[in-house]
Order: structure tokens, then C-alpha cells, then sequence
């Protein structure tokens, strides 16, 4: 790739990752509009007990100052709601929003617990001595907002700039106070931020996609080469799936050096880490437009093959297979590396198994992949739009133990199973053939087969994909 092409496929997955989080922040902030409000409108917190020997609890100072002329965004946009009940029938009870300064002058020498923190456990205080009696709260008029009255109390007040805090008493400021209280937040800008944060997501997720498709767009004559013609990689007529993984055991390979293999592969584990979030987002993508034209884009479609070919590279030199010691290189495709994978490209999809494949009739698939690559990749196969990870993790489970025995044999023997390596590759086969499925990279269901050895398989008869313009699922699974 060229340097211009690192830049745009680096600030496509960046731009991608924010997206994502934008995404979800909008989401958040709309369905708790539309789910979690009262009838009031308001957000409210769970229930509180605040309590105190001295004579008030207060809150600790809270902080809105603004200068003058300056914007201020909780100005008329944010109303706070606080209700407090006494725990003891007949009491009165008092509940206020002061600036810090005049609760301060009013409760000076005056015993009380300021809260710290609430949280589940409870709340938390700093206790205040001294032995002042005040006056009745109620007789102040430095209030901003307050309440007063028997057993329960409510005091809804609209955040302002200054420095405040919240005052809880018993009516006539007597001695032990006891209560309970929950708090409550509505804004005006709730709905409209989270729709604009959706907006700006799609607006951020159009422009990964360009960068992406900009970076793998092919423009010399080693990126032109069709991918049937590699190295390595039969011809389409040739094949026995759409996807072709092959590997050369790259003999004599070091008896140590896969101990230290999965040190030196971390930066490749790095990138490919953002290579498989923009992997899921655009198989997502692709989906849709499977869905609707019957044909998965071919830039997306490159790309996840690339994604494809670099995780197999990886793979192969480290957890997957240990049958290289030559690094991987860090691109979408190395024809002269050990370990080859292409995926033929589909002229027409299915659109109506877009909606069932890649979770209903794959699910057979995902319990074999959990005994081949491990219990864990098996259970991200089958969550939604991430059926496409498995690969990022092969090389726990059967394929991970397998290659362990590998790893230790050439440690004493210096020479790797022909045996083991070649059912290695088929288990490894097994795998990638379900992802390039559940990816919707092919209609053509993944025999229940195990094809051993470095190359493909002469071909036999596969599954046969429903016509270009059916909707109906495949019966045979081979």
C-alpha cells in the first residue's frame, strides 16, 4: 500500500471507531428519553436515606459558575427535581437550594452531616460540629427554590450559574433529622442532542467508508493482478469452495522461536484489532445492500477479504498453525507469503438469506467452531453483527491445543508433524469457510467436511447456492 493509502485506511478506522461511539452515545441519550422518563418528564434516581444527629443535611457545594456575557448551556435547558419524605409520621419537613455562601452563614456552628457521595452502599457524610441552634429554615429568604411542610416535600428548581447547595431540615430546625429522597433531571435538549448525535454518526460512518474504500482502491499493476492468478491460489474453476486457504510448512523452522512468536505479533494484534471493529461495521453495511440490490459491494468485499488474508498471515505464523518463521507483512495481501486466502467474488447474493444465514442456519456451524477455535469465539460468532470475529481469535480450543503439541515437539525434535500440520490447516479450513458465510461473502453453505492438508482439496460437489434471483435457502449442507 502506498503511504497515501495507510493514511486514508489509518483515518477511515479512526474516524469509524468515533462513529461508533457517537453512534451509541445518541442511542443512549434517545431511549432514555422515549423509555426511562416519568410522567413528569423527569429522570429519576433511585431512593435515598439521608439522615443526621446535628440539625441538617446538606450537600457538598456544587459548582455553575459562569462570567459574565459567557454561554452557559444548563441555562433554561435543565430543571431539577429533589423530593424528600420523613421517616417518622408528623414530622414537618424542609428541603432548599441556597448559594454555598449564605448556607454556610446560616449554619455556622451549627451541627450537621454534609453528604460526599451517594451511592448504592448508601450515603456517605462529613460531619460538622458545633452547637448552634439556627432558626427555622422556612423564616430564611435567601432560598433559591424551597419547600416546606408535612411528611413529604418536593422543590423543582432550574439550574443557574453560582455555586449552590441543597439544605434538608426538619421544619422547626429541630434535632435529628431522618429522611428519604430521590432527585430527578428533565432537559429540553435531551432529544434534540441525541438526534443530532445520530446525524453526525451517519455523517462520520459516509466518511470512513469513503476513506476506506479510497484506501483499498487498486491502482498499480500488483494490486490489478486477479486474485485467481496468485500465487498459491487455484483458479475459480479449481475450487471446492468460494474461499481458498492454503499454507506451505516453511521448513526448517526454529525450535524456540514460537515461545517468543506472540510477543513479536502484538503490533499486527493491534492493527488487526481495528481492522475486525471496520470488518463488523462493514459487513453490517454490506448486508443492507445485499438486502436490497442483491450484491455485496465490491470495495467492502475486497476489504474483508484483505481483512481475511492478514488475520490467515497472523494466524499461520503464531496461534493458528506455527508452520513460518518469516514475519508477517504488514498489508492486505503478500502473494509470496507461505499462507494464501482468497474468496471468489459473488456476481449475485441471495436477498432474502442476507436475513437468516449468518445467525439461524449457521448456528450448526458455530458449535463445531466452538470445539475447533474455542468456547469463547463460538459465542461471539453467534451475537448479531459480530459473526465475523471467531477469526481474530482462532487458535484456542482443539486448534490451539493442537498446535501446542506442535510447538513443544519441534521444541525437543526440531522437526514439525507433516501429520499435525496438515490437520491443523484442515481445522483451520473448517473455520474460515464458516466465517466467509456468516460474513454473507458467499450464499454456498460450508460442508460438514474436514479437507487436511497445506493446499485445497481436489474439487467435489459443494452445496448449490439458490439462483441470482431467488430468495429461497439452500436445502443440501453438504
Amino acid at each position: 500500500m502506498t503511504a497515501g493509502k495507510i493514511v486514508a485506511l489509518v483515518s477511515g478506522l479512526l474516524i469509524g471507531l468515533a462513529a461508533l461511539g457517537v453512534a451509541a452515545t445518541g442511542v443512549g441519550m434517545v431511549g432514555v428519553y422515549a423509555v426511562d422518563r416519568d410522567a413528569d418528564g423527569f429522570l429519576t434516581s433511585p431512593e435515598f436515606t439521608l439522615s443526621s444527629s446535628g440539625h441538617a443535611v446538606t450537600t457538598e457545594e456544587v459548582d455553575l459558575q459562569a462570567r459574565p456575557g459567557d454561554w452557559v448551556p444548563w441555562v433554561g435547558t435543565f430543571d431539577v427535581r429533589v423530593t424528600v419524605e420523613s421517616t417518622r409520621s408528623g414530622d414537618d419537613i424542609f428541603v432548599g437550594i441556597a448559594e454555598v455562601d449564605d448556607v454556610r452563614a446560616y449554619l455556622e456552628g451549627v451541627p450537621r452531616d454534609e453528604v460526599t457521595r451517594l451511592d448504592d452502599r448508601g450515603a456517605r457524610y462529613r460531619t460538622h460540629q458545633g452547637s448552634a441552634t439556627p432558626a427555622p429554615p422556612a423564616r430564611q429568604d435567601f432560598w433559591d427554590a424551597a419547600a416546606s411542610g408535612p411528611r413529604t416535600q418536593t422543590v423543582r428548581w432550574s439550574l443557574t450559574p453560582g455555586r449552590w447547595a441543597l439544605v434538608v431540615m426538619n421544619a422547626d430546625a429541630g434535632a435529628d433529622v431522618d429522611v428519604t429522597a430521590t432527585a430527578g433531571i428533565q432537559s429540553s435538549l435531551m432529544l434534540p442532542v441525541g438526534l443530532g448525535l445520530l446525524v453526525g454518526a451517519l455523517v462520520l460512518g459516509a466518511a470512513a467508508a469513503a476513506l476506506l474504500v479510497v484506501a483499498l482502491a487498486r491502482t498499480d499493476a500488483t494490486e490489478a493482478v486477479a486474485p485467481s492468478r496468485r500465487q498459491g491460489v487455484p483458479a475459480p474453476a479449481d475450487r471446492v469452495y468460494p474461499l481458498v486457504l492454503t499454507g506451505a510448512l516453511d521448513e526448517p523452522l526454529s525450535r524456540w522461536m514460537w515461545l517468543v512468536k506472540w510477543i513479536l505479533a502484538i503490533p499486527h494484534f493491534v492493527v488487526l484489532a481495528f481492522l475486525w471493529l471496520a470488518f463488523v461495521v462493514l459487513t453490517a453495511a454490506a448486508g443492507v445492500a445485499i438486502l436490497f440490490t442483491g450484491r455485496y459491494p465490491r470495495g467492502i468485499f475486497d476489504f474483508n477479504v484483505g481483512v481475511l488474508r492478514w488475520t490467515w498471515r497472523v494466524a499461520f505464523y503464531v496461534h493458528g498453525a506455527l508452520a513460518t518463521d518469516r514475519y508477517p507483512p504488514f498489508a492486505f495481501d503478500a502473494p509470496d507469503y507461505p499462507a494464501q486466502l482468497d474468496v471468489t467474488y459473488p456476481s449475485r447474493l441471495s436477498r432474502g438469506l442476507v436475513l437468516v444465514k449468518w445467525w439461524l442456519l449457521a448456528l450448526p456451524h458455530y458449535l463445531v467452531v466452538a470445539i475447533l477455535a474455542g468456547g469463547g469465539t463460538a459465542w461471539s460468532a453467534g451475537q448479531g453483527n459480530e459473526q465475523a470475529w471467531p477469526v481474530m481469535t482462532t487458535g484456542g480450543g482443539l486448534i490451539g491445543l493442537l498446535v501446542l503439541i506442535a510447538g513443544v515437539v519441534l521444541l525437543f525434535t526440531a522437526r514439525y508433524p507433516r501429520a499435525l500440520f496438515e490437520l491443523v490447516m484442515g481445522l483451520n479450513r473448517w473455520v474460515y469457510r464458516v466465517i466467509a458465510y456468516a460474513a454473507l461473502m458467499t450464499d454456498v453453505y460450508p460442508p460438514f467436511r474436514l479437507d487436511p492438508g497445506g493446499g485445497e482439496p481436489a474439487p467435489v460437489p459443494l452445496p448449490q447456492a439458490p439462483d441470482a434471483g431467488s430468495d429461497r435457502m439452500p436445502v443440501t449442507t453438504g
